[in-house]
């Protein structure tokens, strides 16, 4: 470990509004209700609810107590649990910061919005012209190969984003749990507020119906189930590395068990929150049919040509823009940090390190990778990447998670970690043995398998239309540099190993252990 003296959260409180702040994000806001959208409203809501309960909640319970049980993040946590497994975290690590590098362009995005919500005043009614505004401030196309230059103005976010994403975690726990007691409660509010707005304007009951009242028809299809169970594992931020590093600042006395539950219940309502805002403004504004699963098409082009007819006063739809684009704003800001924190955490425990130097360096690493998201070929290779860091690494990184802990390792002691202490609720075993050793993996390796067959027998083995080159480079190259990169810290550490370096010697003890150091 290093020689500092490993940080702490100053609170239960503290811890949970990190991890609620972890998992609600920009999928919460946008993905989940066009996920609803487009299965069956209330239908959707059923099975992502199954879903996170199921098989969610005991993942993220396992996730945060062997981080607690070895303070350590994941890397270091599964070496202790099972010396091979190792890679395994590594994996997670460097998939996490592939998608920490690309996330803070998506949060440049978020904030210049913010900034250019004045744009909205003048266009009252004028929904084509509301739809150009992101396009023409990011000066990218969906064209791998048109470099062209980058915008400026998204230079300028960009650079906004990685100062705030390290300022908030310079500090490791100290610094995250005094942001996250205004981060966590700022998009909450924005939200209230505009689903008043929404609920308020004539037709929103239509869109209130069509996101509750389910289609059951819906459930006898595939897409709903497999939509469902990815997004969950998406949004309650396990397989990314950060949970483990979040429980490895856990004191001995929380209560895991308890404390996952509270997570994963606010992560859902936030969503139905989210949900209620969009298709009550939607279906207020007419424009109940434009939404789309994709969320980066519905908060930059469809959202606002809804925001331009939300009243005739072009001063309060600026306003409504920027509540909006602000609350985005502040769901980013928390995900992206905890992504860089949960690498940085591993990073630093695993070469003994300082967790504010690593951090630093970290964030200048990849604020300059950042750049080329923003070039003109900026969106395109966004999207190549960001498919294949969850449609194919992150859910190799949760079956291997899976195979690691329910059958190379013993899930009941790692069960026996998170009742520890609890009081009138405790996990049952069935539940949490069932779903770490049976349900996650399967279910994991079937969506694996769905979104390969996706790539080779529906689209040919190419996404998105794009070419063949950037298809390999920024999808197979990019998951084969993660998939290995435990090799690479292998061949680091053997280095070191000469100038006196010791690797890390934890073992997983079934013995109840004092506080370690």
């Amino acid at each position: 470990m290093s020689s500092e003296k490993r940080d702490s959260w100053g609170s239960r409180g503290q811890f949970i509004l990190a991890s609620i702040g972890s998992a609600v994000g920009l999928g919460n806001a946008w993905r989940v209700p066009g996920l609803a959208a487009k299965h069956g409203g209330g239908a959707f809501l059923m099975v992502y609810l199954l879903a996170m309960v199921v098989i969610g909640i005991p993942f993220l319970m396992m996730e945060i107590s062997i981080g607690r049980k070895m303070h350590r993040g994941v890397p270091g946590a599964l070496r202790a649990i099972k010396k091979g497994s190792e890679p395994v975290g590594w994996f997670a690590v460097s998939n996490a910061f592939v998608i920490a590098v690309y996330y803070a362009v998506v949060f440049a995005w978020v904030i210049l919005m913010a900034l250019a919500s004045f744009k909205f005043a003048s266009l009252t009614g004028d929904s084509a012209t509301a739809s150009g505004i992101w396009a023409d401030l990011i000066k990218t196309t969906w064209d791998a190969s048109g470099y062209g230059t980058i915008s400026f103005p998204v230079l300028g976010c960009l650079l906004i984003a990685w100062v705030l994403i390290y300022t908030c975690i310079r500090n490791g726990p100290n610094t995250v749990g005094k942001v996250v007691k205004y981060t966590v409660f700022l998009p909450i509010i924005c939200l209230l507020i505009m689903a008043a707005k929404g609920i308020l304007m004539p037709g929103s009951f239509a869109g209130l119906e069509k996101f509750f009242i389910p289609k059951l028809g819906s459930l006898l299809s595939a897409d709903i189930w497999i939509d469902a169970i990815g997004q969950v594992f998406y949004s309650l931020s396990i397989m990314m590395a950060i949970m483990v590093a979040y429980g490895s600042f856990l004191d001995e006395g929380s209560n895991i068990a308890k404390d996952a539950i509270i997570i994963a219940f606010s992560d859902f309502a936030i969503s139905v929150l989210s949900g209620i805002v969009l298709f009550t403004t939607m279906s207020g504004t007419g424009q109940i049919d434009s939404m789309s699963d994709s969320g980066i098409a519905t908060a930059f082009l469809i959202y606002p040509q809804s925001i331009v007819l939300l009243t005739n006063n072009g001063v309060i739809n600026a306003l409504f823009a920027f509540i909006f684009y602000f609350c985005l704003c502040t769901l980013a800001i928390d995900s992206a940090f905890s992504i860089i924190e949960g690498v940085s955490t591993a990073v630093a425990d695993k070469f003994r390190l300082s967790h504010k130097k690593t951090t630093l360096v970290l964030c200048i690493i990849a604020g300059v990778l950042s750049l080329w998201f923003i070039t003109g070929a900026g969106l395109a290779w966004l999207d190549i990447v960001d498919h294949w860091c969850n449609a194919f690494s992150l859910i190799l990184v949760g079956i291997l998670e899976a195979i690691t802990i329910g059958w190379l390792f013993d899930p009941k002691k790692v069960l026996k970690e998170v009742n520890r202490n609890t009081g009138s609720f405790k996990m049952p075993a069935w539940w949490f043995v069932i779903s770490i050793k049976f349900l996650a993996p399967v279910a994991l390796t079937g969506f694996f398998i769905w979104n390969l067959v996706d790539l080779f027998v529906k689209n040919k083995g190419i996404y998105g239309g794009y070419s063949l080159i950037s298809n390999v480079i920024g999808g197979w190259v990019i998951l084969l540099l993660c998939a290995f990169s435990g090799l690479i810290v292998k061949v680091i550490e053997n280095s070191l190993k000469s100038k006196g370096f010791e690797p890390d010697d934890a073992v997983w003890e079934d013995s109840e252990e004092k506080s370690e150091k």
